[in-house]
């Protein structure tokens, strides 16, 4: 009958400390690195709207701290890789969005036309909701601005007509805003306006009626604009 040597009972893998080899050894994946990977695919949303931006900077700086973890725990820590790819891809979208923005906002307003924000034409919250003194100032003026379709002034799946407002919320729960924080829209060259949840530039010439006129679906408005262009 064999008999145990000495050594038989030793376990197969040994190391130095009584644990595992290194070869063998569990490292978990950095959170920091997973993160920065994350909010640099989400970060390629920050192209389409500037509000975004600050999405590829949380990528790039996750990305230097999933780095700097892993280095500095590299027999705990990997996921370099994934860190890298965050890093990368955050950096690039946090240098071209802006200037791809700022070139648009640059180059957006037609020859002849001024920016004009909502907010000037809004009434102030808890005032009573009639024309402001800027939108009075600005009546008969050409201006540019931004804003969104309200889907029930449509009349159809295309109009000449319709009621823009300044925020995505309105745009999209169809609910009844504030009389100022409406324009009603007569396009007046060949193109036609569709229901759509996205953001329109126009440009034309302001009006402040000094009446509350109707519209199908609204209140009313106090805001008309005759549209040269939109886009």
């Amino acid at each position: 009958m064999l008999k145990p040597t000495e050594n038989s009972a030793e376990p197969f893998f040994q190391s130095n400390d009584g644990g595992l080899t290194d070869d063998f050894a569990y490292r978990a994946v950095s959170r920091a690195a997973v993160l920065s990977t994350a909010f640099s695919v989400i970060g390629l949303l920050s192209w389409i709207s500037p509000l975004l931006v600050v999405i590829p900077l949380l990528a790039v700086v996750f990305g230097f701290v999933g780095l700097s973890k892993i280095k500095r725990y590299s027999s705990e820590l990997t996921g370099r890789v994934w860190a890298i790819v965050g890093l990368v891809l955050g950096l690039s979208m946090l240098i071209a969005a802006p200037v791809k923005h700022g070139y648009i906002y640059m180059t957006e307003v037609p020859e002849g036309f001024e920016r004009v924000s909502f907010s000037v034409l809004k009434s102030p919250t808890g005032a009573p909701d009639f024309p402001t003194p800027a939108a009075m100032e600005l009546s008969g003026k050409k201006i540019f601005l931004k804003g969104y379709i309200h889907p029930t002034s449509l009349s159809g799946m295309s109009a000449k007509t319709f009621v823009l407002v300044p925020d995505w919320a309105t745009c999209c729960f169809g609910t009844q805003p504030p009389l100022t924080h409406m324009i009603e829209v007569r396009l007046v060259n060949e193109k036609f306006a569709q229901k759509s949840f996205r953001q329109h530039s126009l440009a034309g010439t302001f009006e402040v009626i000094p009446y509350k006129k109707q519209v199908d679906g609204l209140d009313g408005v106090y805001y008309l604009l005759e549209a040269e262009h939109f886009k």
